[in-house]
């Protein structure tokens, strides 16, 4: 009997819907999930924790705490990404602990621990919590496929996992690639070294041969295989549940479970599906062999075309995946799971953009440094120069990133949260969400959030701008204007309104095409050099020594106020963009004389940020 691991409540929406799914929309048919008999669900982790808090003003503890409830048979997961926890950078041991136990608290049963670099020392933490709340430790592997990454490496990892106590170990696929024989091979190994625990393979359908790869993982001795509810399967989403309950029914890998009772959900996540039709895109549900080349996972990729979208550049779509392989190799061979899979593609969208490296975001800087844990393979040393400077042998740690980590987190958040928020409600799980992301938890805790939308106000109409985005993805020949996601009268820059430079002008029944030169200024906008023409129809950045607009992101900082004076190169603003901090430099030395934006306004494309003159 081979038992399954249905993910349709966190890795199937997040794969495929951009993890956009509300709570609202998961609860009605929970208990018909609680009746199956699953091996376990995954309902929590990975990037529900940030999403409905950036995204949907809700509380991704109130959400464990009613899957919980509705599912009280069956036991739920989450995936940990080991000293990141949910989000994408280190925090102390103290932190580590007290997240575990406020999950295993709130519902959670088991805890899928995995580490991006497959850096045991970041993992052993976590996995020790968990033991000692009395969870269940999943010690993870994420594959991936490089000349450093051998078999021999991938069981030596897991049986290392089964010694140190976990429960449970996994292969981590999250890109679909893993051939049927190599998926024999690490199982088949596993099995044959006396380790005890049972061993789970988590796969997408992204490459077209993970139902092989599957059945060749049966053959191997697979304890438990991970699937998603049909209609939020396949392309870059998981192997549907049904499928998989049919293939084995028969065999001595027989699921058990009931086909009937299935189907029945099934027509439950197809009225989802079409609910949430919005988020869908061409791009993440077609098999793509090509996986096997740039590697990117399906939560990665139906991100990267998203945030493609907002930077208005899904020109360049296959020109980033081009350079994600690229970058990869340079980097080290890192598998492409958050975090590091953030680090290189938000790299490899820079540097489709605004030119190789010309661009850096903080956490490449960080990720050359070991701040992420060791690299698979050595980081090229002409990109650790070109990242670090010449100095860089000099900056690289080499012992656990979270050692370096302030040890009283905990307490400096908890005292930040009560001045910055004193009408909060001080729970742990408050402090907690500030904790891990300060900026955009502080938001969503003092009621500011805003929704992209409810429950109740899906499908969107095909006037919204989500839904051009998704009719764009697969009408690509319909006319610009159609397809515009904005309205001409909506696109306004932070500030004053733009000056226009160009005119038409009548002299006795002749017009002459006019253009002005202002003086006396320059005029910053969110971006960086090299980037799309302003969006918002302003003055020609050539003329007036204008920065070209290149990103949209979240304003995070100003480093900057009114009356500082700035040099050529000085960081004046650090924007947010695709989770990864970029900094906004001036092109010129000049005083700051007016700022136009807010901390945390979403900065689009051509958004005037501040004049220096």
């Amino acid at each position: 009997m081979v038992q399954l691991h249905d993910q349709t409540l966190r890795d199937a929406h997040q794969s495929i819907l951009a993890t956009r799914m509300r709570t609202e929309d998961m609860l009605p048919i929970a208990q018909k999930m609680d009746e199956i008999g699953f091996w376990s669900m995954e309902v929590w982790g990975g990037a529900t924790y940030d999403v409905p808090i950036r995204f949907l003003n809700e509380d991704p503890w109130e959400r464990l705490r009613a899957l919980r409830e509705a599912m009280p048979n069956t036991k739920l997961q989450m995936l940990e990404r080991a000293m990141n926890i949910v989000a994408y950078w280190n925090f102390p041991d103290e932190v580590v602990h007290k997240f575990i136990g406020l999950a295993k608290k709130n519902g959670c049963d088991y805890f899928r621990i995995f580490d991006a670099l497959n850096d045991l020392r970041n993992m052993k933490t976590p996995i020790e919590a968990t033991l000692e709340v009395g969870g269940h430790a999943q010690g993870c592997v994420s594959y991936t496929i490089s000349p450093v990454h051998t078999v021999e490496r991938y069981v030596q990892d897991l049986i290392q996992l089964d010694k140190w106590g976990c429960q449970s170990v996994c292969i981590k696929d999250m890109a679909g690639m893993i051939a049927p024989q190599v998926a024999y091979d690490i199982i088949k190994g596993y099995k044959d070294s006396g380790a005890k625990a049972p061993i789970d393979l988590h796969s997408h359908y992204t490459s077209g041969m993970t139902g092989m790869a599957y059945w060749a993982a049966c053959e191997a001795g697979v304890d438990v295989l991970d699937t998603s509810m049909s209609p939020i399967s396949g392309g870059t989403g998981g192997v549907p549940t049904e499928s998989v309950v049919a293939a084995l029914k028969g065999t001595k890998y027989d699921t058990g479970y009931d086909m009937h009772q299935l189907i029945e959900i099934r027509k439950y996540f197809m009225e989802i599906w079409h609910k949430y039709r919005h988020l869908i895109r061409q791009e993440a549900m077609k098999v793509d062999p090509s996986v096997m080349v740039h590697q990117i996972p399906g939560g990665m990729l139906s991100n990267l075309v998203s945030q493609l979208e907002m930077q208005g550049a899904t020109d360049k779509y296959y020109d980033v995946l081009d350079e994600t392989a690229r970058v990869r190799e340079e980097m080290g061979y890192p598998p492409l799971v958050t975090p590091t899979s953030q680090v290189v593609g938000v790299q490899s969208v820079m540097n489709v953009l605004f030119g190789r490296y010309k661009k850096i975001p903080k956490e490449t800087i960080d990720y050359c440094k070991g701040m992420y844990g060791k690299s698979p393979a050595p980081i090229k040393p002409e990109i650790m120069e070109l990242v670090l400077g010449p100095d860089w042998k000099d900056q690289v740690i080499d012992c656990r990133p979270a050692d370096l980590v302030a040890k009283d987190m905990w307490d400096i958040r908890k005292k930040e949260l009560a001045e910055l928020a004193p009408s909060i409600d001080m729970t742990d799980e408050n402090i907690m969400t500030y904790t891990l992301f300060p900026e955009v938890g502080l938001k969503f805790l003092k009621g500011e959030a805003i929704p992209e939308f409810t429950s109740d106000q899906l499908p969107l109409n095909k006037d919204h701008d989500a839904t051009r985005a998704m009719v764009k993805s697969f009408f690509p020949e319909l006319p610009a204007v159609y397809l515009e996601t904005e309205p001409p009268e909506a696109r306004t820059v932070a500030g004053p309104a733009p000056i226009p430079t160009e005119f038409n002008v009548e002299v006795d029944g002749d017009f002459f095409e006019v253009k002005v030169e202002p003086t006396g200024g320059y005029v910053t906008s969110a971006g960086g050099a090299a980037g799309a023409p302003c969006a918002t129809g302003g003055p020609d950045p050539n003329a007036i020594g204008m920065q070209k607009t290149g990103c949209q992101g979240n304003l995070w900082k100003l480093t900057v106020k009114v009356g500082d004076k700035v040099k050529k190169g000085d960081v004046v603003a650090i924007l947010e963009v695709m989770k990864m901090e970029s900094n906004i430099e001036s092109d010129f030395d000049g005083e700051v004389k007016e700022i136009y934006a807010n901390e945390g306004d979403m900065v689009k494309t051509g958004d005037v940020m501040m004049r220096i003159e």
